[in-house]
């Protein structure tokens, strides 16, 4: 079994142990047509391992504190669905071009606070990026959660994420990316 599948086997049995607030059940898997909805709607493809979960484990509904978003449709707990969020965040970022969001750094999860859990899925690695708007600016706005999805879903597994009462004195780096990722192109 690749690391790949032990990992997404541990998240499937926490994944049916464990509800987190809002979530009376785990949601089934999403199908290919939900995948391929979303991804047309968003302009980019998900990661590996983001698709995997979305369709081998459910369509949002576990994972750390608010749980994964659902692609498509609106959780129980009235949260956006992650494509919704992405693009009201794009287009909010349009208007106020003090607060851009990154193209391609798709909200997965609500810390409360309108914090979320987002990855970007234009990097190879997937890394999960922490939003905090409670900044004073948007430069301010952004850590590294984890360097990748993987990392992320073994330190919820694992009870070891910044969110855990254990470990709230781990600091977050901030993401070197954003500017670069959020710059507006001028034509030459």
């Amino acid at each position: 079994m690749s690391e790949n599948e032990q990992l997404l086997a541990r998240v499937a049995a926490k994944a049916r142990s464990t509800r987190p607030w809002g979530w009376p059940s785990l949601p089934e898997p999403a199908d290919a047509s939900i995948l391929a909805r979303a991804e047309a709607a968003l302009g980019f493809a998900l990661p590996p391992l983001l698709a995997d979960l979305y369709l081998r484990i459910g369509d949002g509904g576990f994972g750390p504190e608010y749980g994964l978003l659902p692609l498509l449709d609106s959780p129980p707990a009235g949260e956006p669905a992650a494509v919704a969020q992405y693009l009201a965040n794009r287009e909010s970022g349009r208007k106020d071009p003090d607060w851009p969001w990154p193209e391609g750094v798709l909200p997965i999860s609500h810390w409360g606070c309108a914090m979320y859990a987002c990855v970007d899925c234009r990097a190879p690695e997937a890394p999960v990026l922490l939003f905090e708007p409670n900044a004073d600016e948007s430069d301010h706005a952004w850590y590294v959660d984890a360097p990748s999805l993987t990392a992320w879903l073994s330190t919820w597994l694992d009870g070891t994420g910044w969110y855990e009462e254990t470990n709230e004195e781990l600091e977050m780096a901030p993401w070197a990316d954003f500017r670069i990722r959020t710059e507006t192109r001028r034509a030459s």
